[in-house]
């Protein structure tokens, strides 16, 4: 996909943008991000599930974004499949900041943002909300790297064993690590972008991001701000955590080694995020 491609579509489905400047975006996992103008951004699939998750963008977030209390991305057109590129692609607003996989979050008063942002999203969800098969579902459910070390499997275990969410589903971002988030120049959380695995189910899934986003020590004022979490959700919580820092590990692993899909930065965000929970 480039540039010739991208304006090619810009020109056949939203001819009023196509003569924006156009400049493509380091970053994205499921979709190639290119910056349009000053304002918008285009995203292009490039993965088989890209486009899936850009039409459930562009359904959901228009509704779920006036109620957010930190800027997030909002859809502004659908482009549809042709034989010049067979696969939906998505016009949104642009979300000015750093990604926290290269500044991570320093200010303490990004806890308070975090636990204003999840409170105002966690919401109950509409019958026809979103499902995955793996955010917002028992822990049980899911599987877990063998090779973790005892402390890290204590965490996990725990949450397994810790009592299951019995509440209404809740809308969830399902993907808050450190790429899907950006900071100010202070070092202040700002904007969460990337909201391709929104989901519905228990909100302890976006709760580890207590551990994942936030400083050292920050977990617990997050925590006291949030105020709806017992027990057992923070337990889940850090078991949920627990496999985000993984998976960080491994993606920035591979970045190391050259790999394709592979993200260096990654590594770091992922080792601080396992420090803090063990």
């Amino acid at each position: 996909m480039d540039e010739q491609l991208v304006r090619g579509l810009l020109q056949e489905q939203c001819p009023d943008l196509a003569e924006l400047e156009l400049r493509q975006v380091v970053g994205g996992w499921d979709n190639q991000v290119w910056r349009l103008g000053e304002e918008l951004a285009i995203r292009m699939p490039r993965t088989e599930r890209g486009p899936e998750l850009l039409r459930k963008e562009y359904r959901w977030l228009p509704e779920l974004a006036p109620r957010l209390p930190l800027v997030v991305p909002v859809p502004q057109r659908l482009g549809e499949p042709t034989e010049r590129f067979p696969h939906s692609w998505l016009v949104t607003t642009w979300v000015d900041g750093e990604p926290a996989d290269r500044t991570p979050i320093s200010a303490e008063k990004s806890a308070d943002t975090l636990a204003e942002f999840l409170r105002a999203l966690h919401t109950d969800a509409p019958a026809d909300g979103p499902v995955s098969r793996d955010r917002g579902v028992p822990m049980r459910t899911l599987g877990f790297p063998p090779d973790a070390d005892a402390a890290v499997r204590k965490v996990w275990d725990d949450g397994v064993a810790a009592p299951e969410w019995a509440g209404p589903p809740k809308w969830l971002h399902g993907d808050l690590h450190p790429a899907n988030v950006v900071v100010t120049d202070d070092g202040a959380l700002s904007g969460v972008i990337d909201f391709g695995d929104l989901s519905i189910g228990d909100p302890a899934t976006d709760l580890a991001a207590a551990w994942v986003l936030l400083p050292d020590g920050a977990a617990e004022r997050f925590f006291d701000a949030y105020a709806l979490a017992d027990d057992a959700m923070i337990t889940r919580a850090r078991a949920w955590a627990v496999g985000k820092a993984l998976a960080l590990i491994s993606v920035g692993e591979a970045g190391e080694k050259g790999l394709p899909g592979g993200k260096p930065t990654w590594l770091p965000a992922g080792r601080r995020a396992l420090a803090r929970l063990v």
